[in-house]
């Protein structure tokens, strides 16, 4: 049975103000759909590109959001595995999740084990899945390995410098303010470097006998990229994988040859997308949560999308989350 509910709809890009409460029509699922009523909702910096214009992959009007937590109220023809009443968590490259119901399809949908909370799977599905795939599959970090996380106290930098301590390496962190140094030490650096005050290639040369790091975990993008891609060992690989600064300048290929490096652009969607894919780095992030620093920074209301998304792009220490 198809219903109304309340949605953030955006009908053209520009500031906060441009995320607005209306209600939308939620249609019966169809086919390998399933519909949920949703709790909890993530907000992340994509949103915000989404918002502004940079990116411009939302169809206008349309309901921005990539991630979100609920409980399935009605399974389309032809969904197995799932059951009206379970919890599942998704992400959603075509966004909707800003949203009190929606369908979604069944495909994109895991279950969320019990011990963990609707604010915390939203909040961290996308960044601990992104982090899942940066330390274990585009480059494995292991015992031993020198590693740089450029941004170490925001959201994905917290899990990502977990992980690589969790796997025995030695993580040099990055941070620009006294607040973000401490959360990059909580989280498991054994050094954390002020960029804004220090010159971090040359401190990491200091800290690592000037051997350098095995990877370097970048995703300011335009004003960190030279410090991390000098800050390598020989044959280091640089894994940029955001770009909050800015864009990176076109790169002559000849500069990574004096180190023999390797550079990345991963993009997580390129490795969930099957379901064994999805399922295998969901259950190895819902499996290692126990262990990592996932904390909620501030819950806004869903009407409040436009604060919470303010609240993050000024540097505030997140993640928010709305509450559906």
């Amino acid at each position: 049975m198809s219903l109304t509910s309340e949605a953030i709809v955006l009908s053209q890009p520009g500031g906060p103000g441009q995320l607005v409460l209306e209600t939308v029509h939620v249609p019966d699922p169809g086919p390998g759909q399933i519909r949920l009523r949703q709790s909890v909702a993530g907000v992340n910096f994509h949103d915000i590109y989404v918002r502004s214009g940079a990116y411009q992959t939302l169809r206008l009007p349309g309901i921005p959001g990539l991630e979100a937590v609920g409980v399935i109220e009605a399974l389309g023809e032809g969904v197995s595995g799932f059951s009206v009443g379970q919890r599942v968590a998704y992400i959603d490259r075509f966004y909707g999740a800003y949203a009190r119901a929606r369908v979604v399809d069944a495909a994109l949908a895991v279950a969320v084990p019990d011990g963990v909370e609707d604010a915390v799977a939203a909040a961290w599905f996308l960044k601990g899945l992104t982090a899942q795939v940066l330390v274990d599959t585009v480059h494995k970090v292991g015992a031993g390995d020198r590693v740089l996380v450029q941004a170490a106290g925001g959201g994905v930098g917290q899990v990502l410098s977990r992980m690589a301590r969790l796997r025995g390496a030695t993580v040099i962190g990055t941070a620009g303010s006294a607040e973000k140094i401490a959360l990059a030490q909580a989280a498991g650096c054994h050094h954390v470097i002020p960029y804004r005050e220090a010159d971090v290639a040359a401190e990491v040369a200091r800290l690592t006998d000037r051997a350098g790091v095995h990877v370097a975990y970048d995703a300011v993008g335009k004003d960190t990229f030279d410090g991390s891609l000098a800050a390598l060992s020989s044959r280091g690989h640089l894994v940029n994988y955001g770009q909050a600064s800015g864009p990176i300048p076109p790169l002559d290929i000849a500069r990574l040859g004096a180190k023999s490096a390797t550079l990345s652009r991963p993009f997580l969607f390129a490795y969930i997308s099957t379901r064994p894919e999805l399922e295998a780095q969901a259950s190895a992030f819902f499996a290692a949560a126990p262990d990592l620093p996932l904390g909620i920074g501030g819950r806004f209301p869903l009407a409040q999308a436009g604060a919470a998304q303010a609240a993050l792009e000024n540097r505030q220490p997140g993640p928010f989350v709305l509450d559906c």
